[in-house]
């Protein structure tokens, strides 16, 4: 069993950065792929941003390209999502979730998923 935690969400103004970070309990994080999925009130759960077992790979959502990073640190068990340039339209909890195999945009693909953090978006 894998246990993930999200930290990193809060308040900030249009134009704003913050950084996410997905800390999981597993030893062999390195071998999971890991995705960044938001969910804003009353829509349902999108794909954000997801990162190969190795870091090698990424791949995003139109809508962040070029405003969202995603990163990975596999020697402290953590993938990290540095946002830029954040718009009101931002506003959601963010998950993260990792699977083991292969890796997708589809949140129904993965095995574990944190509890969110939530990041707000003034503008």
């Amino acid at each position: 069993q894998v246990q993930l935690v999200e930290s990193g969400g809060g308040l900030v103004q249009a134009g704003g950065s913050l950084r996410l970070s997905c800390a999981a309990s597993t030893r062999t994080f390195s071998a999971y792929a890991v995705g960044w999925f938001r969910q804003a009130p009353g829509k349902e759960r999108v794909f954000v941003a997801r990162i190969s077992w190795s870091g090698g790979s990424t791949d995003y959502a139109d809508s962040v390209k070029g405003r969202f990073t995603i990163s990975r640190d596999n020697a402290k068990n953590t993938v990290y999502l540095q946002m830029n340039s954040l718009k009101p339209e931002d506003t959601a909890v963010y998950y993260c979730a990792a699977k083991q195999s292969g890796w997708t945009r589809d949140g129904a693909g993965y095995n574990y998923w944190g509890q969110g953090t939530q990041v707000t978006v003034s503008s």
